[in-house]
């Protein structure tokens, strides 16, 4: 087969490509008869947690589970055109007496992925692939693929900095940013006007600040207003939000107001396509500020979308985060999120590296001119 990248990619295959966790809820609901009902939101970290979740185990041992599990919808749709543009290999953990059962699954619904490249294990650390699709943090974390790509769930709410994504679309978009990274020279690029331009980088980066002082310059530029649930009086510069509740924010996600969406350290962030489209609609050109993340759901949704990275020395960024009011947890998550910075500003379309934010505001100025 001709594929269009040279690329290859490792797919895991529950909760990415089969119902899991979601299956096993429902039929856990079924058997006990929960009042109210468990929901997916209640899964909200990997393993076990003393909580009624923890009813969905037995399901994971269970033969008839696999034989029966649901496919997602999109998914047979969104692994044939995967197979046009990369070589596939499935990486999946099973228990050892279903899989038979998991692999004649996977060619029955997915005739795109050859036998030889199903692979069956836990140790996904082993497989060297230039891009791992999973849903599991700890498998990311540990990851030997270039590019390790994480799947949105309740589970992995804590996850920053890392790329990620909610729907198909999404990773196909990646992949694409991907492969065209590696045939591009940076150096030798043309800025051509953006109707969307979003500073990308890790926390502590400095990029709202930025942003914030080229809109004061710039008026045929609007800042897009996100929606999180965290408290607004605790939210730094949190004019660049509005305050939702959890459960708005989900009922949001859920209908699919939001264009990109994430959860961290129990809140929700996000934007609404609508909100760009009114920007657009009034003749002005859209600045945000998103982690990479959001940078590539607005490369999926919208075209001419520009991502410019913000990249700060190491320890700057170290001293801004500890510096933060926040709890241990989050700055620690911060601090990890700073490792994957070069893999980020790898994709992005830009980069600027800056000592003073007036040096920063002055690249910005230059690109965008």
């Amino acid at each position: 087969m001709n594929r269009k990248y040279k690329l290859s990619i490792a797919l895991d295959v529950d909760d990415i490509l089969m119902e899991c966790t979601s299956y096993a809820i429902r039929l856990a609901n079924e058997k006990y008869k929960f009042d109210p009902p468990m929901t997916i939101y209640e899964k909200v970290k990997w393993g076990k947690t003393g909580e009624r979740i923890d009813s969905i185990y037995p399901y994971f041992k269970d033969p008839d589970f696999y034989r029966n599990q649901p496919i997602y919808e999109g998914a047979k749709e969104f692994v044939r055109k995967l197979s046009q543009m990369t070589e596939i290999f499935i990486c999946t953990a099973v228990p050892p007496e279903v899989m038979g059962i998991r692999a004649q699954r996977i060619m029955e619904e997915f005739p795109e992925i050859s036998a030889d490249h199903i692979y069956m294990g836990a140790r996904k650390e082993n497989i060297h692939t230039d891009i791992l699709f999973d849903d599991a943090m700890h498998n990311i974390l540990t990851s030997n693929a270039k590019y390790p790509v994480l799947m949105r769930r309740p589970w992995n709410q804590e996850a920053t900095g890392m790329l990620a994504v909610n729907r198909y679309d999404e990773f196909l978009k990646i992949v694409e940013v991907i492969a065209e990274s590696y045939s591009i020279n940076p150096s030798s690029s043309v800025f051509e006007s953006s109707d969307i331009v979003v500073l990308v980088g890790p926390s502590g980066c400095g990029k709202s600040k930025i942003a914030t002082r080229f809109l004061a310059e710039n008026k045929d530029f609007e800042k897009l207003i996100s929606y999180t649930t965290k408290d607004p009086t605790a939210v730094e510069e949190n004019n660049w939000y509005n305050y939702v509740s959890l459960e708005e924010f989900r009922s949001m996600c859920d209908n699919g107001e939001l264009l990109e969406s994430t959860m961290y350290a129990g809140h929700g962030y996000g934007s609404k396509k609508i909100d760009v489209e009114k920007i657009l609609n009034k003749g002005k050109r859209v600045l945000t500020t998103m982690d990479i993340c959001g940078a590539m759901a607005l490369k999926t949704h919208f075209k001419n979308v520009t991502s410019i990275f913000i990249k700060r020395e190491k320890r700057a960024l170290m001293t801004n985060i500890l510096k933060k009011n926040s709890s241990i947890e989050d700055k620690v998550n911060r601090l990890t999120a700073i490792e994957y910075m070069d893999k980020n500003a790898a994709i992005c379309d830009y980069v600027i590296s800056f000592e003073s934010y007036d040096d920063a505001v002055e690249q910005l100025r230059n690109i965008l001119k």
